[in-house]
């Protein structure tokens, strides 16, 4: 059974950076789509960062976290992760990471919700202003 298990996160002021990780477990497919998603209370989850695993592809940004957020991997580690740096309060919200099924081959991966298959339970970050 595949498992994403996200690690990091937690509360920050405005202005100041935090990393989350997302490792993936009992997944023997070696291309797929994989990023970071987040929901704030009461709003839909929404992609912020997507990129394809092990592919030397250009990542996906949401305009708001553009030049401020980092999606990177460590394919041997099955580990993703997330550079947030000047977090602001809007921030604020539960990130999950999500995978897709192989059949996104990575070389482009759709900032859609639906088109990942396979989440995390995820990870709480909170920004105070």
């Amino acid at each position: 059974q595949v498992q994403l298990v996200e690690s990091g996160g937690g509360s920050v002021q405005t202005g100041g950076t935090l990393r989350v990780s997302c490792r993936v477990r009992a997944y023997a497919a070696t291309r797929y789509c994989w990023g970071w998603f987040r929901q704030a209370p009461g709003g839909e989850r929404e992609a912020v960062a997507t990129i394809g695993r092990a592919r030397e592809t250009t990542p996906f940004y949401s305009d708001s976290v553009e030049g401020r957020f980092t999606i990177s991997q460590d394919s041997a580690e099955n580990t993703l992760y997330l550079e947030m740096s000047n977090l602001k309060p809007e921030d604020t919200a539960m990130y999950f990471c999500g995978a897709t099924e192989p059949r996104y081959s990575g070389l482009w991966c759709p900032p859609v919700v639906k088109v990942y298959t396979y989440w995390g339970q995820g990870i709480q970050v909170n920004v105070s202003s």
